[in-house]
């Protein structure tokens, strides 16, 4: 397919500071090619308010190849936009048409305080994953670790929750600004390979109750999170954490 050139309107939310009120900023978006990215067409944007002596969009980005988990915008209400398992970064234009409006967010949730127009502070998730602490269990160099048998199956199961990038879309599309999936990954892949079993249910407590400590709301179900996760991880994995906390709460019961 050939690249074209589209035009959009911006409805873009600018925040100067966590301090300071809000607001929606309209913006044109004009000769978009639809090969570019949907960060690229900010950049554009950016450089023409720039060349006007205007203050360009706050953004977050880094990698910009949907590893880092860095980028997250809210697109007309959906987290990282319409395209079902894909980053901001790696959205493309040729999702939108020609002449539509895209009102652009950041995330919104008491965990993740607006830093600057579309971005958060994610700080929290730092905190988190802390809070879970480091493996007992020493495998030494590579060769070591490798003697440590670990069936495809096991393995293949792991990786899926460690493909996790913690970008946040969970928190941002759940009705509750939960980060139940974001949380559940971390402990999972974990708790799933033989390493990380002797402080599996420790972990899972101490990484819920700093979810909990960092204002994150709780889990209804409603399975918005697993819709908006750039890399499909699935809420599967909540189950199992919530089947680790409670024996963590059993044992601490019994002791």
């Amino acid at each position: 397919m050939s690249s074209r050139t589209i035009n959009l309107t911006l409805r873009v939310w600018r925040q100067t500071s966590p301090d300071q009120a809000g607001r929606f900023e309209k913006y044109e978006a004009k000769d978009v090619s639809t090969d570019a990215s949907f960060l690229e067409m900010l950049d554009q944007v950016n450089e023409e308010l720039v060349n006007r002596g205007e203050e360009p969009i706050a953004f977050e980005h880094d990698c910009r190849e949907g590893i880092c988990g860095t980028c997250g915008i809210v697109i007309n209400g959906m987290a990282h936009g319409p395209q079902h398992g894909t980053t901001t970064c790696q959205l493309h234009m040729r999702q939108f048409r020609d002449g539509e409006t895209l009102t652009l967010e950041p995330w919104r949730a008491r965990g993740f305080p607006v830093l600057k127009d579309l971005a958060v502070d994610r700080a929290a998730f730092d905190r988190i994953m802390a809070a879970g602490g480091y493996n007992s269990v020493n495998v030494g160099n590579a060769p070591d670790a490798n003697s440590i048998l670990v069936s495809r199956t096991v393995a293949s199961d792991a990786f899926d929750a460690a493909t996790c990038i913690g970008c946040g879309a969970c928190v941002a599309a759940c009705p509750n600004a939960s980060a139940m999936l974001f949380v559940a990954a971390k402990v999972g892949h974990l708790a799933t390979l033989p390493q990380g079993q002797p402080e599996a249910t420790k972990r899972a407590k101490r990484m819920v109750d700093q979810m909990d400590i960092e204002g994150f709301g709780a889990c209804t179900n409603t399975l918005e999170c697993e819709a908006a996760c750039p890399k499909e991880i699935s809420t599967k994995w909540i189950q199992k954490m919530n089947r680790l906390y409670l024996k963590a709460a059993l044992i601490s019961d019994e002791t």
